[in-house]
């Protein structure tokens, strides 16, 4: 009999690699090898598969994996039932997907006891049989051959009805039937959302969804969320409608599925004694059985597409984040803004080691400004404070304001200060993490020591934080809860292994992320260099508790160890490859110190003339590159938003205004920007460039400094429309740019006129509803 391709195979052709590329990887994987070793480390065996690769590569070995699990489960069930022919076997060998495969073994599933097992228990399928295979048989005295009241058939009707169960119940699991009809709704349906009666005040963050049809296959993933979400939440109706059955319907004649059912089984009128019976067994069979399972397994891959995305635009935007550009190590003043509350203070050192905090009442209702400055000035004098941190929450500009005075009437300290996001700094004060860390610490104050801390590396403090609270995503709490988590520890994985860490600084939260270790070996880590100084090498970690020669191999090239015994263990150049650089020192005869930044020299080098039988030209190449710039740091240089002065809320905000800001979030539909006035604008898809943009992505990524201009301003709503483009609507354009205007999709997402805001395209007020109010 035919089979797949190997697992090998089809992941090869997916991912456009060649099999033995897929073989070797997969070996990697099952030897507990992680993805940013493989990556990083083990080029030769993949032939340079990247870390992206590695991750599709390793969510699709699991699920084809856990579909031929299921396959082999399917096929013994049904052998064991004594039902499985040649035609079967090969159509369930042959299943490429889990979906196909449940369609195949849907009449053979165990299920409750149907009306069809029961009309077979009375003895009904010959005669269910008889009228499917000859229609010219008259129904009422065919059937009246099969009365038995002692059976539970007391009448014809009692045996026509049970016959008609039986030939419902196997069309409606026939598995062509079943994929056509996925197919062609999938393919031609619309979805049509509408309000539920009298929910319309209570719902009506939702009135974009009140009366509004589209394609399903087109439903982009942020309003297939909202919809159901408003369905969730009992204010939307959803259903799955053909444009073409309405006049179907009007007319009281077959809708397309019941003519697809038909067509399925020759079933037609042709006057035949037996035809309309059938007819009218295919008009029960889908609307009782198959229109509400098409239905539900429309709306289910929708959502699950819908979901897929969603999860993609977090996970991207968290990496922007995780990798934007740190301060660096300088002594930071971090506020974490309040008026009635007061504004909590907190001091880290260069190494972000808390050195001193307060509490201080700038604002309403004490207004203890001159104290309040007297305070921070002492702060910054005595630690030599750098930058001030500032989180961007409530009072956050009138914060801005103090820091400002605070810099005018200290130039001598050369202070900068700089708005960061607040996003889970309560969350990550609340947690057991910093309840043991500041075990005596007021939990506001955490709060901005985190807020300090996440302007000189923002990686370092946002992996101590729940990802799901940062505050990134796109109706992060409507998705899939374990796919989330998965994509997102991946995401922070892969980040932080790109950049590596000081093995002599980094918390127990960090070094929980690299590769090859877990909670355990990180807090292990920690107490063995709290317990005995320092790592002055790489090879010293093998004292570390439970940290033995596979995790050692899998994590060393990540961790890093500054001026420690051998230079090479502040590189990411693996200990395991330390022969290789030898071999290059001896062959010009220099000490491997010399060797260091010596770009020159480096450039000059042919990487075969010091390959052997584990180390190809790939891995060479990587060694010669980081000889050149030992721990270099992926991460962009670090710069800053301006945000205007006198603009602090959104009635300072007028259209035409230029602003700078800082992007917070990137969706399918735009990104948003926050410009200082406790609101984040919206820049939608059709206003971020001059030119066509299919993926808001391509222009903007979360902590881009942007310049924007104010479109709109809906007061009333909460909401801001801003444009990145550089040309005004009544401005010279391009034959280029003028194209891009009128592109047809950029029609599609066309920002409405300014007089038209008062009702948002459904994407802004969807996203609008739901983005979280500072």
């Amino acid at each position: 009999m035919l089979t797949l391709p190997s697992i090998e195979q089809r992941i090869a052709q997916e991912l456009n690699a060649r099999e033995a590329q897929i073989v070797a990887a997969i070996a990697l994987l099952d030897e507990g090898a992680t993805v940013p070793f493989i990556s990083r480390y083990r080029k030769e065996a993949t032939g340079g598969l990247d870390d992206t690769q590695m991750r599709n590569l390793e969510e699709r070995l699991g699920y084809l994996r856990e579909l031929e699990e299921r396959r082999i489960s399917v096929i013994g069930s049904v052998e064991e039932q004594g039902k499985m022919t040649d035609v079967l076997k090969q159509s369930l060998l042959l299943a490429d997907s889990k979906t196909r495969l449940e369609d195949l073994y849907l009449p053979y599933k165990q299920k409750r006891r149907t009306k069809a097992q029961i009309a077979i228990e009375a003895g009904l399928e010959p005669l269910a049989d008889a009228l499917f295979k000859n229609p010219a048989l008259d129904p009422h005295i065919e059937a009246a051959k099969f009365i038995n009241p002692e059976k539970g058939v007391p009448d014809v009707d009692a045996a026509l009805d049970g016959a008609r169960q039986i030939l419902m119940e196997r069309f409606a699991e026939d598995a062509e039937l079943v994929g056509q009809l996925r197919s062609y709704f999938w393919a031609h349906g619309q979805l049509h959302a509408t309000v539920v009666k009298d929910k319309e005040i209570e719902g009506a963050k939702f009135s974009d969804y009140f009366d509004k049809s589209e394609a399903i296959k087109a439903v982009p993933s942020h309003r297939a969320l909202a919809m159901f979400r408003g369905r969730a939440e009992g204010i939307l109706n959803i259903n799955l409608k053909l444009a073409e059955d309405a006049e179907a319907e009007a007319n009281r004649s077959a809708t397309k599925g019941e003519r697809m059912i038909a067509a399925r089984f020759g079933i037609q009128d042709q006057k035949r004694a037996a035809d309309q019976w059938l007819l009218d067994t295919v008009r029960w069979t889908w609307r009782v059985k198959m229109s509400l399972h098409i239905d539900t397994e429309l709306m289910r891959q929708l959502r699950e597409q819908a979901e897929v995305s969603a999860i993609k635009v977090f996970a991207s935007n968290l990496k922007d984040l995780l990798l934007a550009a740190p301060a660096g190590p300088r002594a930071t003043l971090g506020l974490d803004p309040g008026l009635r509350t007061g504004v909590k203070v907190a001091v880290v050192d260069n190494t972000g080691k808390l050195v001193g905090y307060a509490t201080i009442y700038p604002h309403q209702p004490k207004n203890q400004w001159d104290q309040s400055l007297h305070v921070l000035g002492e702060l910054c004098k005595k630690h030599q404070v750098d930058l001030i941190s500032i989180g961007n929450g409530t009072a956050s500009r009138e914060t801005d304001k103090l820091a400002a005075d605070l810099i005018k009437r200290h130039p001598e300290l050369r202070l900068t200060k700089i708005m960061v996001s607040e996003a889970g700094a309560s969350v990550y004060s609340a947690s057991e993490l910093a309840a043991r860390e500041f075990p005596e610490l007021d939990v506001s104050i955490r709060g901005a020591v985190s807020i300090a801390r996440r302007l000189q590396d923002p990686l370092a403090e946002l992996v101590k934080i729940e990802p799901k609270a940062i505050g990134v995503g796109q109706y992060q709490h409507d998705v899939n809860q374990y796919q989330l988590g998965k994509s997102l520890e991946a995401v922070i994985e892969d980040c932080v292994n790109a950049v590596g860490v000081d093995v002599n600084t980094a918390s127990a939260a960090l070094l929980a992320h690299i590769a090859g270790l877990n909670t355990t070996l990180a807090q292990n880590i920690v107490e063995h260099r709290d317990q005995n100084g320092i790592f002055k090498n790489r090879k010293a970690l093998l004292k570390v508790a439970r940290l033995g020669p596979k995790a050692f191999e899998q994590a060393a090239g990540f961790l890093r160890v500054m001026n420690g015994d051998n230079p090479l263990d502040a590189s990411a150049v693996h200990p395991e490859a330390y022969p290789v650089v030898q071999r290059i020192a001896e062959s010009s005869n220099r000490d491997v110190r010399a060797l260091i930044g010596d770009s020159a020299f480096l450039k000059k080098l042919e990487p075969k003339n010091f390959t052997d039988d584990k180390f190809g030209e790939p891995t060479v190449r990587d060694i010669i590159a980081e000889l050149d710039k030992p721990g270099r740091d992926p991460r962009p240089e670090f710069t800053t938003a301006t945000f205007k002065e006198g603009v602090e809320a959104l009635k300072d905000l007028t259209p035409g205004m230029l602003l700078e800001g800082i992007v917070t979030n990137v969706t399918a539909f735009g990104a948003f920007v926050d410009i200082g006035v406790h609101q984040d604008g919206l820049v939608h898809i059709s206003e971020l460039a001059d030119k066509f943009v299919s993926d808001p992505r391509e222009v903007v990524k979360a902590g881009d400094v942007v310049k924007v201009r104010v479109l709109d301003i809906d007061i009333k709503r909460n909401r801001v429309a801003l444009s990145m483009k550089k040309h005004s609507d009544g401005g010279e354009r391009s034959k280029e740019e003028r194209a891009a205007k009128h592109h047809p999709d950029n029609k599609r997402h066309a920002m409405p006129k300014q007089k038209e805001m008062a009702k948002p395209e459904s994407a802004m007020a969807a996203a609008f509803a739901n983005l979280k109010k500072r």
